[in-house]
């Protein structure tokens, strides 16, 4: 094997292995800028910091025993960054197509597994539409790269030192990623009594919709009405969105699971990051929003308690340490739609105001992709004061997503009231 060659792990190989016909291995992330664009000022703004995310510049290499991270000697920015071929701005619609279309797509094996398209929008802004493999990057390794290629440095902070502050923490962050995304199809057995709406035959289509809700307001009203956290608020919203949507397509409520992921990082500990999952059951039958916040808060505080998300982190690793052959059986059963029915994942984006190019950054929404069974996925990022809620599902199962999306804007309201 080349020394330059970085082997990859067995969950690099297995995260890989997941990206079949009708499921994609990345993850997107849609940044929009109030700035019109300019790409040759934004190739030239990451050539200079690419340095700092040298592992977006290797491409997949090795023999097919050896799979490993090999350097790109052809590395070209140009056909990573690209221009969105469009006559004109988009406007939302437009733009929510745009993303859903390019989601679909595959990155390319031969490069680098990442790519920005960039278009213009409507009132002269610009939309980054960045997708990431998942074997590089999790939502929150996402938001290291974008500090590092993206955001601009902080007032007084060079390039230089931004760039190596990303750099530093990269080891640690790498060992979250790859802990998070081992557990992928793992973790706990509860049993939904019920179908899940959301369980069905996935196929190659997508759609996606957006949301954007204040954040600081929704985090009062949690501490407020229920000594809730920013987390319980969010579950609440997309409870609430959910049981809207629902009672319209399907009429019965019935229980739908959602899992929701879990840092098992502690501060200062020497074990690096590591996410685990809990899985809990949305009150949809409860139509009043404070209610079901207090509700959902109760369950997820009984499971933070009794420290559920560790206990299943521990259980599942000493089943690989037994068997194997065991472990990947408890997968298997746990990826059941009967487990849970939608995953609703949140990540902390920047906690200050950032800038691209010298223009601020507007709004930020993540697309992570659906799941074999599991027809919606909703994926949560905060900046600028601000949540972003990303909905992608299969058109085919679930329709009207962009009434979901309302769905949570109008929850939120209701509680910030």
């Amino acid at each position: 094997m080349d020394a330059d060659a970085i082997p990859l792990t067995p969950e690099d190989v297995a995260i890989l292995a997941l990206e079949c016909q009708t499921i994609a291995g990345h993850t997107c992330k849609v940044v929009r800028v109030a700035g019109e664009p300019d790409l040759e000022a934004l190739r030239a703004s990451i050539a200079q910091r690419i340095h700092a995310a040298p592992l977006l510049t290797r491409r997949l290499g090795g023999s097919g025993e050896a799979p490993a991270w090999v350097p790109d000697t052809s590395f070209d920015l140009s056909a990573h960054v690209v221009p969105v071929p469009v006559d004109a701005p988009l406007d939302e619609a437009e733009l929510r197509l745009e993303v859903a279309r390019l989601f679909e797509q595959r990155l390319d094996r031969s490069r680098p597994l990442w790519r920005m398209d960039v278009a213009p929008t409507d009132g002269g802004g610009m939309a980054i539409i960045w997708r990431i493999h998942h074997a590089l990057a999790d939502g929150t390794a996402a938001m290291r790269y974008a500090q590092a290629l993206l955001w601009d440095p902080a007032e007084g902070e060079a390039a230089s030192a931004a760039a190596a502050k990303v750099t530093a923490q990269h080891a640690a962050d790498e060992e979250r990623r790859r802990g998070h995304l081992a557990g992928f199809m793992r973790r706990e057995f509860a049993r939904s009594r019920t179908r899940s709406p959301f369980d069905g035959e996935v196929g190659t289509r997508r759609v996606v919709a957006f949301a954007s809700v204040p954040l600081r307001e929704l985090h009062d009203a949690a501490r407020a009405l229920a000594d809730a956290t920013l987390n319980d608020a969010v579950l609440s919203i997309v409870a609430g969105a959910l049981r809207r949507w629902i009672e319209h397509h399907h009429g019965a409520l019935g229980t739908v699971r959602v899992r929701v992921p879990v840092s098992l990082h502690h501060e200062g500990d020497d074990a690096g990051n590591r996410d685990s999952f809990f899985s809990v059951a949305l009150p949809l039958n409860e139509a009043d929003p404070i209610a079901r916040l207090k509700a959902v808060h109760t369950a997820t505080l009984e499971r933070k308690i009794d420290h559920d998300a560790e206990t299943m982190d521990e259980l599942m690793r000493d089943l690989a340490k037994i068997s194997p052959r065991l472990e990947r059986f408890a997968a298997r059963v746990e990826q059941s739609p009967r487990r849970f029915a939608v995953n609703v994942s949140n990540v902390p984006g920047p906690r200050t105001p950032v800038t691209v190019l010298g223009s601020p950054l507007d709004t930020l929404h993540s697309i992570a992709e659906i799941g074999e069974r599991h027809a919606l996925r909703v994926a949560v990022v905060s900046a600028c004061g601000r949540l972003g809620f990303g909905f992608c599902a299969d058109p085919s199962i679930v329709e009207d997503l962009e009434e979901m999306a309302r769905g949570v804007e109008i929850e939120a309201a209701i509680l910030t009231a």
